[in-house]
């Protein structure tokens, strides 16, 4: 098992390359089961998920072909497809639910394992099969799977008007999926608005869907008989891209992040410049500059256009070692905090009280031995480690591998001494 062994104390300088979205890849993956032809992904991110969601399609009967140029890869779901996707080959990816709408619509039935993934709390499918039995799907959860099909005698999914009881990105994007194969119009209301959902609409409709509304509340989808292949290119990573702008903030330095969407972390940024770092659109990304001791930011995590509970852990990292006090309060996710212990290891002053928790910034951190978490908690670890008097090594990097492509190169390149290791 790998770990990171990190130095602290030099500041960061140069460009880095943002890959393609984790959250954007794996929805995209899926939507190739709703047609028979060849669909080609460009920018695609070398993580961990990604080679994980391939094999489950690789296992369904889905030919795969990488291609150099660009993180190119084809995905082929010509029939005959098995459709199922079984625990062994989902209990690490909790994205592995994005099969059930794109399977049912095509093929009118689909088993799919109830999903794995990091250890952040409850992420309940309950909405995916509402809204699927919405459509007309008879679902039954039975031996740890979702068993869906249709009615005896229908051949489609039938259009309906969906309201979740909570914003659900992966929800909108099964609902969206589905709906494109459906007969009539579906409506979704209390829709997802991330960047992610946006990048897929604009995907499916290449594919000759009908969609309107995406990045608002409520999505139209005129259902149609049936899709084709293209050539989609995945959106840039704002959450690889809010973590390197953290890192800068908090060693200090100048970085270009190539690819980096400004209008995707409006939230973030806000927070960075109120702190004392400075953030700006360049051409083809986004330029950070930090210097001295930063101010720290109470903020709360909410649904997208807010504060990204997937940033939560890296700007507590960056809070820790800034001026003043800060308090953070985590909306989404309950387990969300597993990284405070880890943080307290390395010297930080952080206490909580239910779903908030306060921190007093301290000058600095120590080095030290932690243990990663989940994903989001082994990139803020990296970034206080970067930041730590003496060396840290931060073990279970394997959370970290699973949204981040090649990180440690990525800071190697921009002045950071970090190497991966053998633990």
């Amino acid at each position: 098992m790998d770990k990171l062994l990190i130095t602290g104390g030099a500041e960061l300088h140069g460009e880095v390359i943002i890959s393609g979205a984790k959250n954007a890849a794996l929805p995209e993956m899926c939507a190739t089961l709703l047609t028979n032809e060849p669909v080609k992904l460009l920018n695609m991110p070398r993580l961990h998920d990604v080679a994980t969601m391939r094999k489950l399609l690789e296992n369904m009967g889905v030919k795969s072909e990488t291609h150099g140029e660009r993180g190119g890869m084809t995905l082929h779901a010509a029939t005959p497809i098995l459709a199922e996707a079984p625990y062994d080959l989902v209990k690490t990816m909790r994205a592995s639910v994005l099969a059930l709408g794109p399977l049912l619509a095509r093929f009118g039935q689909a088993k799919v394992s109830l999903p794995g993934g990091c250890a952040i709390g409850s992420r309940p499918v309950d909405q995916h099969i509402k809204g699927l039995q919405a459509m007309g799907a008879d679902i039954v959860v039975e031996h740890g799977y979702m068993v869906a099909k249709l009615p005896e005698g229908w051949t489609r999914l039938k259009g309906a008007h969906i309201t979740t009881d909570m914003v659900t990105v992966t929800g909108t994007e099964n609902f969206m999926m589905a709906a494109c194969l459906a007969d009539g119009e579906t409506v979704l209301e209390n829709a997802a608005q991330e960047p992610e959902i946006i990048d897929l609409a604009e995907m499916l409709i290449s594919m000759g869907a009908k969609i309107e509304g995406q990045g608002t509340r409520r999505i139209r989808i005129q259902g149609v008989e049936k899709l084709h292949g293209c050539t989609h290119q995945v959106v840039a990573d704002r959450i690889e891209a809010g973590t390197f702008l953290c890192a800068v903030a908090a060693t200090g330095g100048d970085v270009v992040l190539k690819n980096g969407r400004y209008e995707h972390l409006d939230a973030v940024i806000d927070k960075l410049h109120e702190a004392g770092a400075k953030v700006e659109a360049v051409e083809g990304g986004l330029r950070v500059t930090s210097k001295g001791r930063l101010k720290a930011q109470s903020f709360r995590t909410t649904e997208y256009p807010g504060f990204p509970t997937d940033m939560q852990a890296q700007f507590m990292a960056l809070n820790a070692i800034s001026e003043g006090a800060s308090k953070v309060t985590e909306t989404i996710f309950e387990n969300r905090f597993m990284h405070v212990n880890e943080l307290v290891r390395l010297g930080a002053s952080i206490t909580i009280d239910g779903k908030a928790a306060f921190v007093d910034g301290v000058s600095k951190l120590s080095g030290a031995t932690v243990q990663a978490t989940d994903l989001r908690a082994s990139a803020c670890l990296v970034i206080a480690g970067l930041v730590a008097n003496g060396e840290t090594s931060v073990e279970r990097i394997y959370h970290l591998d699973r949204g981040y492509d090649q990180m440690e190169t990525k800071l190697r390149g921009i002045g950071a001494k970090i190497e991966r290791v053998k633990a």
